[in-house]
């Protein structure tokens, strides 16, 4: 049955979400490409540990500062052209990419960066909501975060090879066009008419969702712990272990996610979240762990299907779980709370790791990273009443 007739969903592979998800997928894979290559590239231009990390997160930094107009925006104006409008300035930030010879320019495209972020995963989060049955929020939204994980395979591994082929500025300018393709997709993905015409303002309520703090303190936490894989990973298989071909961790990574998520949603909604994810907490800690001892790449490689039931099954959950504790009308802000305390932990995550490099090297940052994964395990317990009321709604 057709979304766009009835209005109300009824399986998870309607057009609607198909439409989503093909723009999703096509927007992240220049933004995959180009966010590996981002730490390589300061390093390059000669960058300290400190400063990558810097450089790697600071996009954060508008991402974080636009969100308290974001959310009101998603919820208020048509999605469709809040989207075309994010998408096209990131377009800018990549072409600015392709044309920067200094630290000075990529930090200012990274903020430009920023800002069309503040509002593209949060709008994306929500078109896919809206497109999904509530009985099969979980597992929908475990297919729409596996296309995005599906693109964090090929994307770093073709950029690391387009840049040794020809060179950083080249691939940056192949993400551009990347960016300017999924625009065009925009302009021709449907969407539900919208049900209620209101005025834009800025309230509390519209900037942030209090009933979904819960998912957002998680993601933070998590987030922190995985940013470390996006910034280092590459330095320090190549610089710090001798291993050339880590391109292939995000391929074996994207394997592992092929079987995991389309099965743990599907658990997910038969169960309830609160089951599924202490489990991948731990799975998640373990594979930062073996980061930190591997020496080979078969080692890195078997961090990357662990990590495939960890941070892999772990976002996904959480998100619906965040999408779950807002009414349908509010999940706008509600997907950009999730997105504020993503983006906390992506922009502390890489700092406090660069220093963390700078001081004790590359193995023991990744084992005292595991500490944030910690803390939200024990979040987790603390508030397990209360999550286990939201997943079995």
């Amino acid at each position: 049955m057709d979304i766009l007739q009835t209005g109300e969903p009824t399986t998870v592979w309607n057009p609607m979400f198909i439409n989503i998800l093909i723009v999703n997928v096509s927007m992240n894979f220049g933004q995959f490409m180009m966010n590996t290559l981002i730490p390589k590239y300061a390093d390059f231009l000669g960058a300290s540990p400190a400063t990558v990390g810097l450089v790697a997160s600071i996009f954060t930094v508008t991402a974080l500062a636009i969100k308290p107009v974001s959310g009101p925006v998603i919820d208020t104006y048509p999605k469709k052209k809040v989207l075309f409008a994010a998408i096209c300035i990131i377009l800018t930030a990549f072409v600015i990419y392709s044309m920067a010879y200094s630290l000075t320019t990529v930090i200012i495209a990274r903020l430009i960066h920023g800002m069309g972020m503040g509002f593209t995963a949060s709008t994306c989060l929500s078109i896919a909501s809206e497109a999904l049955p509530r009985d099969k929020l979980t597992q929908g939204i475990g297919y729409f975060s596996l296309g995005q994980a599906l693109i964090s395979a090929a994307g770093p591994s073709i950029g690391l090879a387009l840049s040794a082929a020809y060179g950083y500025n080249t691939t940056f300018a192949i993400c551009a066009m990347m960016m300017a393709i999924s625009a065009t997709l925009v302009i021709f993905m449907k969407t539900p008419p919208k049900h209620e015409v209101k005025a834009f303002k800025i309230t509390w309520e519209g900037m942030f969702a209090k009933e979904a703090i819960i998912p957002a303190t998680l993601q933070l936490f998590l987030a922190m712990s995985y940013t470390t894989i996006n910034s280092f990973l590459v330095l320090y298989a190549q610089q710090g272990r001798g291993v050339e071909n880590i391109g292939l961790w995000f391929t074996c990574n994207a394997i592992g996610l092929l079987v995991s998520r389309p099965l743990l949603g599907k658990l997910g909604d038969r169960y309830g979240i609160h089951r599924i994810m202490p489990p991948a907490f731990a799975m998640f800690a373990i594979s930062l762990l073996i980061i930190s001892f591997s020496t080979n790449i078969y080692w890195f490689l078997l961090s990357a299907i662990i990590g495939a039931w960890g941070y892999g099954a772990i976002m996904p959950a959480n998100q619906a779980l965040c999408m779950k504790c807002v009414t349908p009308e509010r999940r706008g802000v509600g997907g950009n709370t999730n997105y504020i305390g993503m983006d906390f932990g992506a922009f502390s995550g890489p700092v406090i790791a660069g220093i963390l490099v700078t001081h004790f090297g590359y193995s023991v940052m990744y084992r005292i990273m595991i500490l944030p994964i910690a803390i939200a395990a024990i979040f987790f317990y603390l508030c397990y009443p209360k999550i286990k009321a939201i997943c079995l709604r």
